[in-house]
């Protein structure tokens, strides 16, 4: 017998795991999930006003948020309205599958006070019979 050669009855088994084929498998999800992550933001682009002391409130369920962005765009979640006229009949049938009738108001801070007057004359003509502001806290 050769010195280098092993013979076949003196075989054991490996018993160590090959990590590379994991750690390659992770880099590469790891990567996608970094360049894919900023594209699911779905939300409204929206310059909150800051408060100080308000109050949080506690929804009991998906609460229904209606946003004005910079530009004067009105949107009840992910779907958009036109105008403030259109908004009435698009709330009312959305509120008529909800128990509480509920909405949010999300508007940026750089729209005319005028614009944020007209939807909230159009959310209480819906119907709705509690109606929150949403803010944010002032950066330190």
């Amino acid at each position: 017998m050769e010195v280098g050669r092993r013979d076949s009855s003196s075989r054991r088994a490996l018993s160590q795991i090959n990590v590379t084929p994991f750690v390659d498998v992770m880099l590469v999800l790891l990567i996608i999930f970094m360049v894919t992550a900023p594209m699911m933001d779905q939300g409204v682009e929206v310059n909150l006003p800051e408060v100080a002391e308000a109050p949080t409130l506690e929804a009991a369920n998906e609460p229904l948020i209606l946003t004005v962005d910079k530009k004067g765009v009105i949107s009840i979640g992910r779907s958009r309205v036109d105008n403030a006229d259109k908004l009435v009949p698009v709330l009312e049938q959305m509120l008529s599958t909800r128990k509480e009738k509920e909405v949010f108001l999300q508007a940026d801070r750089d729209v005319p006070y005028g614009k944020v007057v007209q939807v909230l004359a159009a959310v209480r003509k819906a119907g709705v019979s509690k109606m929150g502001m949403v803010s944010q806290p002032p950066e330190p």
